[in-house]
């Protein structure tokens, strides 16, 4: 049990490293390359800033939901048996779906939980940070 839980605060924490950087780095970036001196989005990159956000968050979810995939094909080879279905078991299980077509045995099920937990944190955080720039951007067009 102590393995299980070691494992899934590590992944916590790399996976909260991974979305933190990603996301600080990427609002940086919004910043110097679609704001004018005041600090507003400028007119004519909404669209762009917000898909190309949308976008790089998904990927920033896909990194991590890869990272636990690895982590499974690793602890538990005769389980999830290849890449291709220890990522499906990742992404169901990260986005709290849980289908239940594929569980892990009793010694180790209990990481799937943590897992499904670090997906609800990191899917929050995306949707935080999305509406953070998608309010930024309309709160632009309410006051022009």
């Amino acid at each position: 049990m102590l393995v299980v839980i070691t494992t899934a605060a590590a992944l916590i924490v790399i996976t909260v490293l991974i979305h933190g950087i990603g996301t600080t780095r990427w609002l940086d970036f919004l910043i110097r390359r679609h704001t004018g001196t005041d600090g507003r989005f400028r007119p004519n990159s909404p669209l762009l800033v917000i898909s190309s956000t949308a976008l790089l968050l998904v990927a920033l979810h896909l990194i991590e939901i890869g990272l636990w995939a690895v982590t499974y094909r690793v602890l538990v080879p005769d389980q999830l048996t290849t890449f291709e279905q220890a990522a499906y078991f990742s992404a169901v299980t990260f986005t709290t779906l849980g289908y239940g077509d594929i569980t892990l045995s009793s010694a180790w099920r209990i990481l799937s939980g943590f897992e499904a937990i670090d997906g609800i944190l990191l899917i929050g955080w995306t949707t935080a940070f999305l509406f953070a720039v998608l309010q930024k951007i309309w709160g632009n067009r309410i006051h022009e």
